[in-house]
């Protein structure tokens, strides 16, 4: 999977200017290109499992056997609500903690949505398809910020108003276990290239 700019990682740490991801864009859009196109030529086209296909299809078109079902607006409304009061500007242990046990509901609402009409320009439909992407994706800001014990750019815990040098030395990274859980982990940072080193000492 090759990706470009802030969807592949931040390279300005906690917090950058506005205008530096059009240069990130530019220059990470590039090397991904690249690489995308010598790993396309270095590697044979692979092989899909119809079978997914089909069970991804099916999951797709769930909400449309569910007119009945509960609006995907309402859940995506509710959601921004909690994220916003629980995970926003200003955070602590005990509103990220009481998001997260909300985003368990969540998800049981978003398997329950339903939707009428069809396929075709259906925003209703691609709202229940975005649930799962927003619902991962509030899961992993939230338990990123809980595990992060410190401020730092624009995080600001409450709880934790100052720096903690500890963390400026670890990335965290966040998967999805087997079970669906996610995982949160602090990974020590990697050494970092001499020929950075170097740009960084003739640029000071």
């Amino acid at each position: 999977f090759f990706a470009a700019g802030e969807c592949a990682a931040g390279i300005n740490g906690a917090n950058r200017l506005g205008g530096n991801s059009l240069s990130d864009l530019i220059v990470f859009g590039k090397r991904a290109g690249e690489f995308a196109a010598k790993f396309a030529k270095e590697n044979s086209l692979g092989r899909i499992d119809n079978d997914k296909i089909d069970t991804h299809a099916r999951e797709a078109l769930k909400p449309f056997e569910n007119s009945a079902g509960e609006n995907p607006y309402s859940v995506q409304r509710d959601l921004q609500e909690v994220m916003q009061h629980n995970v926003g500007i200003v955070r602590d242990e005990g509103e990220m903690r009481s998001a997260l046990d909300h985003l368990k509901t969540f998800w049981e609402r978003a398997a329950r949505v339903g939707v009428t009409g069809n396929r075709d320009f259906n925003p209703g439909w691609h709202t229940a398809l975005d649930l799962k992407n927003l619902l991962t994706v509030s899961e992993a800001i939230a338990g990123a910020a809980l595990e992060r014990k410190e401020s730092r750019g624009a995080q600001f815990r409450e709880d934790y108003p100052e720096k903690d040098e500890r963390f400026s030395k670890v990335n965290t990274v966040i998967r999805k276990a087997e079970d669906g859980s996610m995982e949160v982990r602090l990974e020590p940072l990697p050494e970092m290239p001499d020929y950075l080193k170097q740009v960084i000492e003739e640029n000071k």
